[in-house]
């Protein structure tokens, strides 16, 4: 055999890998015997490169089922439905009988049925049929010769050429791949653990005002000025299933991102996206939250921008099996009940753009960082100048109550009346809850006129809200309004029959209008 047909071998090879992405499975020792893969594209076909001479049609056909056999144990490996293999044959000379039926047809596995066989021969006098069949099966291939003929030193340095090719092709991925070692990844699932540990020992992760004191998401609490609440919640956590769950995501997906992304770019796309994630919250949800997950999403969206830049490399590593987990937990997001849904996605955008914008290590794309960076400004600013509209500020009445609940708690009636009255002045139809809530402190800074208002408004709203017809009996008796004090605590009583404080209210507003009777 000569220079000629091993020149053919490794040009082959050389243009599977340089041109179409594939890569070397096993290289035999001999070296006349190489397989290819392309893992990213799961519909192409696995290549067998065979180089010796082919003298009998029988030794052909048992090299295709042998071939067959090995190709039936890649599929299992790949864990793929169907496998095709393209099984080419470079020999000086076709065999010497009859042998174009072997391979005219593709040689099935016989038992099971999901390898195929594509044999191509490449010798002399067909090399031209072999090229076509092979253009046919490897679209856009790079025409080479196989009429000339080759020396040693050309055969030497194309098989160079192709091996260091492989090399690097292997060596570029990992540097993309393992760029850094993860540090701050375990920094912050320490600072979570600890931050847990600390609220259990100070009132419990899951006591409303322990959340509230250590940095809670509480919009009202935001429209006061305390900023960091889009900051601080990322590191607290409700219950020791919500912190579990996502430090189990962190050290998988954040280690991910710091690998690919390195360790301050890793920081960036993290804090970022956290705080994205509760800006969202803060515009779409009014309720109390806390938690890692909108940082966490930031990081399935610092690895989709990844997949985006290299979708061949995310495809071959880590691509459906992201995306899967991916819809998975948006699916659960969505069907859940009491989980924000908006941080969640506010998460992933920021993770997103977070990556866009530092882009991956080594590399530059100043053009295209700078629009992500200043599409990221612009979303941030219109994000939280329309969560400070006076529009999305009157929907937040259960932020309202949550933050005067807990001001009330720690008697500081002054600071729950100005969130309240505020809100009052700002919401086109507050519910009973706030104007009960309102009276309570006007009651308690002795506010008796405004308070009495604020109740009525609370039962024409509310005709069951029998704590604020007792409040109004007694504000009434301390007005000297004793008929009135009756009308208001037998509605109450009515309402609830078996609450002692409202039947001995009545009771004692009887007993006070029978003695007056009688002294008259």
């Amino acid at each position: 055999m000569g220079y000629r047909e091993e020149y053919i071998f490794w040009k082959i090879a050389n243009t599977c890998i340089t041109d179409h992405g594939y890569r070397i499975i096993k290289l035999f020792e001999n070296q006349t015997e190489l397989w290819l893969e392309k893992l990213e594209n799961k519909s192409a076909p696995i290549i067998r490169l065979k180089q010796g001479n082919v003298d009998w049609s029988n030794a052909l056909q048992r090299d295709i089922e042998f071939t067959a056999v090995k190709g039936e144990g890649v599929r299992r490996q790949l864990n793929r439905r169907e496998l095709e293999i393209l099984n080419i044959y470079i020999s000086e000379f076709p065999p010497v009988d009859e042998y174009e039926f072997r391979i005219e047809k593709p040689f099935v596995h016989s038992e099971v049925n999901k390898t195929k066989v594509n044999s191509i021969l490449f010798a002399q006098g067909i090399m031209d049929t072999g090229y076509n069949l092979l253009s046919e099966k490897l679209q856009h291939l790079t025409r080479f010769s196989t009429a000339e003929e080759y020396s040693d030193l050309d055969v030497q340095t194309l098989k160079q050429g192709t091996l260091a090719a492989a090399v690097d092709q292997v060596k570029a991925e990992r540097d993309i791949l393992f760029n850094s070692k993860p540090f701050f990844t375990y920094v912050f699932i320490f600072i979570q653990v600890a931050v847990f540990l600390w609220l259990q020992l100070n009132g419990g992760s899951k006591n409303t005002s322990t959340l509230i004191k250590y940095g809670a998401k509480v919009n009202q609490l935001i429209y006061d000025g305390e900023w960091w609440r889009f900051f601080t919640p990322i590191f607290l956590h409700i219950g020791f299933l919500h912190l579990a769950l996502n430090t189990f995501a962190l050290y998988f997906l954040g280690t991910a991102v710091e690998r690919i992304y390195g360790k301050v770019r890793f920081l960036f796309i993290y804090l970022f996206a956290g705080v994205i994630g509760f800006i969202a919250s803060f515009i779409f949800s009014p309720n109390l939250s806390a938690g890692a997950s909108g940082a966490i999403y930031g990081c399935f969206g610092a690895l989709l921008y990844f997949g985006v830049t290299y979708p061949k490399l995310f495809s071959r590593t880590m691509g459906m099996n992201l995306l899967a987990v991916l819809g998975i937990n948006l699916v659960f997001s969505f069907t859940a009940s009491s989980i924000d849904n908006a941080g969640h996605l506010g998460g992933l955008a920021g993770g997103f753009l977070a990556a866009g914008v530092v882009y991956f290590p080594k590399k530059k794309k100043i053009l295209l960082q700078c629009i992500f960076l200043i599409l990221s400004a612009v979303i941030t600013w219109g994000a939280l100048s329309y969560g400070f509209s006076p529009s999305v500020k009157s929907k937040n009445e259960a932020s309202a109550l949550l933050s005067a609940q807990e001001y009330i708690k720690q008697n500081n009636y002054e600071q729950a009346y100005r969130i309240l009255k505020n809100f009052e002045k700002s919401a086109d139809n507050p519910s009973d809850k706030t104007y009960f809530l309102l009276s309570y402190t006007e009651i308690k800074k002795g506010m008796l006129k405004d308070a009495k208002l604020h109740l009525q408004k609370a039962v024409e709203l509310n005709p069951e809200l029998h704590e604020a017809y007792y409040n109004l009996a007694l504000i009434n008796l301390e007005e000297n309004e004793v008929k009135e004090a009756k009308v208001n605590a037998e509605k109450a009583a009515k309402l609830q029959p078996n609450h002692k404080p409202y039947t001995n209210l009545v009771r004692e507003i009887n007993q006070h209008l029978q003695s007056s009777d009688g002294e008259e």
